[in-house]
């Protein structure tokens, strides 16, 4: 049986830590689904979801195990709708993990199945998130070396 993990995300944008999270998950999982939610706590995203899904397409293209798909419903179903019985995650540092702790309880409680996999960030990207990301590009600032693609 293959083994698919689903990333899921907003990525608003897509960073070097999203990609990096992604290769190594690769060593683990024989399919990662980059997933980007619509995030209810998000009312608007900087960067248009379809557009983001073109650039992690784009990123990935060499990479058939990498598939990206846009949900709108709960991580725990669209996970069991693909099969993915593994939810991977990046974790920078402790709030992260309190955080994710929460959320990966309740797709377990929510879906049996899944088991969160979490993989500590390179140390050379641990300070790169996408809020940051935006706000220097919001002001003018050059992004490019956080992005694993051309704006």
């Amino acid at each position: 049986m293959k083994r698919i993990a689903l990333f899921p995300g907003s990525f608003d944008p897509f960073t070097k830590g999203h990609e990096d999270i992604v290769k190594r998950g690769l060593k683990l999982f024989d399919e990662i689904i980059v997933a980007i939610g619509y995030n209810s706590k998000k009312a608007n995203r900087y960067f248009d979801i379809e557009y983001m899904e073109e650039k992690i397409n784009q990123t990935f293209s060499d990479t058939p195990e990498v598939s990206v798909l846009v949900y709108n419903e709960l991580t725990a179903q669209i996970a069991d709708k693909y099969e993915a019985f593994y939810i991977l995650r990046g974790l920078r540092n402790t709030t992260d993990f309190e955080y994710e702790n929460s959320i990966s309880q309740v797709n377990r409680d929510l879906n049996p199945k899944l088991e969160t996999v979490f993989l500590i960030t390179s140390a050379e990207l641990a300070a790169v998130n996408s809020s940051i990301v935006r706000e220097v590009h919001r002001y003018g600032g050059d992004v490019q070396k956080y992005l694993p693609y051309d704006l």
